[in-house]
């Protein structure tokens, strides 16, 4: 059974706790994980690139010249997409890229994701990760502690707590997030995982 060690507030290793092998000791699905990612990134695309076709771009209501007789090639419209000032040929336009994928198929990534990090010994439990006032030297203190100053973390509580989200906002490359919305490429782009234990406790009841 997976294992990770317990530290406290002070970055004091006070014991260590199982993991549940469901969650965080299973072989990773390189596969799944890449689905999860790959879906992930098109749900964040905003889709809302536009430029103008012929129809839209101001101007060449007439006919330059005449159809025969000039010498040079028939044109209808000074706006045609191979004139200068006219408009694009497949011209891009907003579009949806979110798709969904199948429950069973997120929930295996997250397993994936979850296990490579304890397969990698990157899951470090605090006992109460809590802060008494906003101070954002507390945290970085914590994470210098436990040898993670400048490396992109990512901080779970089993709630949203305000202490903590804005002690840690303005760390380079920390993220907070909460125990019940975890996903497979925020924990995958993150080079370690602080958990509380309470938030500990909450992903394994929520994702088993």
């Amino acid at each position: 059974m997976p294992t990770a060690n317990v530290y406290n507030m002070a970055g004091e290793k006070v014991g260590t706790v199982e993991l549940s092998e469901a969650i965080f000791g299973i072989k990773p699905n390189k596969v799944v994980l890449h689905t999860a990612v790959k879906n992930h990134l098109a749900n964040r695309r905003q889709g809302t690139q536009s430029t103008l076709t012929r129809a839209e771009v101001s101007g060449g209501g007439r006919k330059p010249w005449r159809q025969k007789g000039t010498g040079r090639a028939r044109a209808g419209s000074t706006r045609a997409p191979h004139w200068t000032h006219g408009g694009l040929a497949f011209a891009p336009k907003p579009r949806d890229y979110s798709y969904n994928i199948n429950k069973k198929v997120r929930r295996l990534a997250l397993k994936s994701a979850l296990s490579a990090k304890a397969g990698e010994t990157a899951i470090y439990v605090i006992d109460t990760l809590k802060l008494d006032e906003i101070k954002t030297k507390q945290m970085a203190e914590l994470l210098a502690k436990l040898e993670l100053g400048g490396k992109k973390a990512m901080v779970i509580t089993p709630e949203r707590d305000e202490n903590v989200y804005k002690s840690a906002r303005n760390i380079e490359g920390v993220q907070v997030t909460f125990g019940g919305i975890l996903n497979p490429y925020d924990i995958l782009n993150a080079r370690a995982l602080v958990i509380d234990q309470a938030a500990l406790a909450k992903i394994e009841e929520v994702f088993a």
